[in-house]
């Protein structure tokens, strides 16, 4: 008898759908880019900067939604979408231009990540994994 990896077989495999991986590489990678660039601005002179580690401790976080979410994650979708309404409500205190930008980009990146192959995905993994588990316990 051949044992497989959770997820390996043909039938059971759960596929990430395009727009999930396309989604947290942008996220991904913008986010990365914003971390190494506000990490530069922390200087050792002078008062300490709060605000300045609050800004890279979201960039981290939407890093971490990003990975989790290729993991199919579904607490990182939910996450994800959380951090981008974050940023449309910050918006609401800058530009018009802004907030119309942010906007947009929460109504797509919330299309996407709840449409029926992205659900299905985000389900697949907790789905198998209970499965896995209730064959073990009848065993």
């Amino acid at each position: 008898m051949k044992i497989e990896p959770l997820g390996s077989s043909p039938d059971t495999m759960n596929k990430r759908p395009h727009s999930v991986t396309v989604i947290s590489g942008i996220f991904l990678l913008a986010s990365v880019v914003g971390l190494a660039y506000h990490a530069t601005e922390f200087k050792t002179q002078g008062p300490f900067q709060y605000d300045l580690v609050w800004v890279c401790l979201v960039r981290l976080l939407a890093i971490i939604c990003a990975v989790f979410m290729l993991r199919a994650g579904n607490w990182a979708r939910w996450l994800l979408v959380i951090w981008i309404a974050y940023h449309v409500i910050l918006s609401a205190f800058h530009s018009a231009f802004e907030l119309i930008i942010h906007s947009l980009l929460l109504v797509v990146v919330a299309y996407f990540l709840f449409r029926r192959p992205a659900s299905v995905y985000f389900r697949g993994a907790r789905s198998e994994s209970a499965q896995v588990n209730r064959d073990s316990v009848i065993r």
